[in-house]
């Protein structure tokens, strides 16, 4: 006991669980206080942060149907779950069933902080297996948990403020255990995260064809070729149509960038790019587009930059793998966006970020170790690295009123419609005029289309968060129509049609939406009702 205490506190150890500790805080900080009741007295509902105020409510919603043994689609009635990766939220479901844990505690409190923890974990060990080396460890820990953008460095100029361990040992010796676990491990993260799937198969394929012809070892081409049989099985199913929600649209991030007023915003550099891209002059098109690519690589990297000061060593299978990923999450979104949302397609430039973490942590542990001016170095590191995350917490995470929250009165609605038996609940179009003019807080009706009806609900609804249904490209236009003629029509006999045809069991409406038609015609029934909602029961 006495000696595992002395190991823990020995220097190393100590700043290795330190560091860990700080960035689990730090990272569970961005998820914690959503979810939760924002004020004293819970009257203001329950508050959402950043992205959680859309992405965390979709999850929710999908991780309550699966939970309930349903592959059909919470937010578009009748139709089953397609062109999505479900994995994540098979495992949420699974958590919540084996756990009891309400699944919107399990997605905000609880898995963020043992997630935050094991990736911090993880990478220290992974790091120190590979190199031998405490400090490259420690400090790609932090690059991993704190890395940011130079963003706040160009605010502060403007006046603005501030703004693989398996693989490892698979090749040191074989065993059939590490080879099953890394096959399970590349072959279900498409099912997960699918741009985190093809990166991963991309880089292994690099990695095994590397082997296999420099090294003539077959093992990490059959980890590659078994893995890939297993990521077909199981993401084709549910993802029949993916193919074509990625479009051939050169440079879009980069034109982004400088033309958007919330971005670097370079208004004449943006209308160059355009000149030069419409009207080509072959020399001043590179330039403009090269300085703006430096720009978005350097800029987005902050200190990760480092990376590039480190040699690649071609007789290393763990740079052979890592290269790779990091070069196609730059080119794959420098090329193409996703249909419908083309933001959504930075997020394979995430998993480059998150390796040039621990590359440059490698290059920061050679240079304090063997430098004199290592304590100048640390600490000019860290100054030019944590503003970021200091000021993004700050600024978005730990602001005292949440951006979207969902009102005391629809939590109420929310929770009575979860104890009805399961329907069909039909809910008022997504107001988008109403969403421009909304005051922050705004309710999560007027925030921005979400599923949060079937989220806090448990229930399947008619139509709900329309951006991610035009993500995975559901004919969701049709029924909003459908929708708009229910709401519209004089006729009784085509709107008890469209209730019945659409098996519409509850009705949804906030204060001040109804249809034409009445209640009683409708053969409806009141269940509930405060000051801002209203349920009825179709009979």
């Amino acid at each position: 006991m006495l000696k595992k205490l002395f190991q823990f506190f020995s220097k190393n150890s100590f700043q290795k669980y330190l560091l860990i500790i700080l960035g689990t805080i730090t990272w569970a900080l961005t998820m914690a206080r959503s979810g939760l009741c924002w004020n004293d007295g819970c009257t203001g509902g329950l508050g959402f942060w950043g992205a959680n105020g859309h992405d965390g409510i979709w999850h929710i919603a999908l991780s309550e149907s699966l939970s309930k043994g349903s592959f059909l689609m919470p937010i578009f009635s009748g139709q089953g779950i397609e062109n999505y990766h479900i994995g994540f939220d098979l495992l949420l479901a699974l958590f919540h069933k084996i756990s009891f844990i309400p699944i919107p505690n399990l997605y905000f409190q609880v898995i963020p902080p043992v997630l935050a923890f094991l990736v911090g974990l993880l990478t220290y060990k992974f790091v120190l297996l590979w190199t031998r080396s405490e400090k490259a460890s420690l400090w790609s820990t932090f690059f991993v948990y704190f890395g940011g953008s130079f963003g706040w460095l160009v605010s502060l100029i403007r006046g603005q403020g501030w703004g693989g361990e398996s693989i490892l040992k698979l090749d040191e010796k074989f065993s059939r255990w590490i080879f099953l676990l890394c096959v399970l491990s590349f072959g279900i993260l498409i099912e997960i995260k699918v741009y985190a799937g093809i990166l991963a198969l991309g880089g292994l394929m690099v990695a095994g064809v590397y082997s296999l012809i420099i090294e003539r070892k077959s093992l990490i081409i059959k980890v590659f070729f078994t893995a890939l049989i297993i990521s077909f099985a199981i993401y084709i199913p549910f993802n029949k149509l993916s193919g074509s929600l990625i479009a051939w649209q050169p440079f879009w991030f980069l034109e982004s960038m400088v033309g958007a007023s919330d971005r670097f915003y370079a208004p004449k550099l943006a209308e160059a790019m355009l000149a030069y891209k419409s009207q080509p002059v072959i020399g001043k098109f590179v330039l403009a587009y090269g300085l703006t690519f430096v720009l978005f690589i350097v800029g987005n990297m902050g200190t990760r930059i480092l990376f590039l000061l480190r040699k690649i060593r071609l007789n290393d299978k763990v740079e052979i793998l890592i290269y790779p990923i990091i070069a196609a999450g730059i080119i794959i979104p420098t090329l193409f966006v996703q249909e419908g949302t083309p933001w959504n397609t930075i997020q394979f430039f995430y998993y480059s970020l998150f390796f040039t973490s621990i590359l440059s942590g490698v290059v920061i542990g050679k240079w304090t170790k063997s430098s004199r001016l290592s304590a100048f170095i640390k600490t000019l590191v860290i100054l030019l690295t944590i503003p970021t995350t200091i000021f993004t917490l700050k600024d978005v995470y730990l602001t005292e009123k949440p951006p979207a929250v969902l009102p005391a009165t629809e939590t109420e609605a929310l929770n009575f419609i979860s104890r009805q038996p399961d329907g069909v609940v039909l809910t008022y179009p997504f107001d988008e005029v109403k969403s421009k003019n909304a005051v922050s807080p705004s309710p999560l009706s007027e925030y921005v289309t979400t599923a949060y009806v079937s989220a806090f609900s448990g229930k399947q609804v008619f139509l709900e968060d329309e951006m991610n249904l035009d993500i995975m490209q559901y004919p969701w236009r049709e029924r909003r129509s459908l929708v708009g003629n229910f709401l519209n029509t004089l006729d009784i006999d085509s709107a008890k049609t469209f209730l019945e045809e659409n098996n519409i069991k509850y009705v949804y409406w906030l204060k001040d939406q109804h249809a034409r038609i009445g209640d009683k015609e409708l053969n409806m029934t009141l269940i509930f009702s405060n000051s801002d909602v209203t349920v009825f029961k179709v009979n």
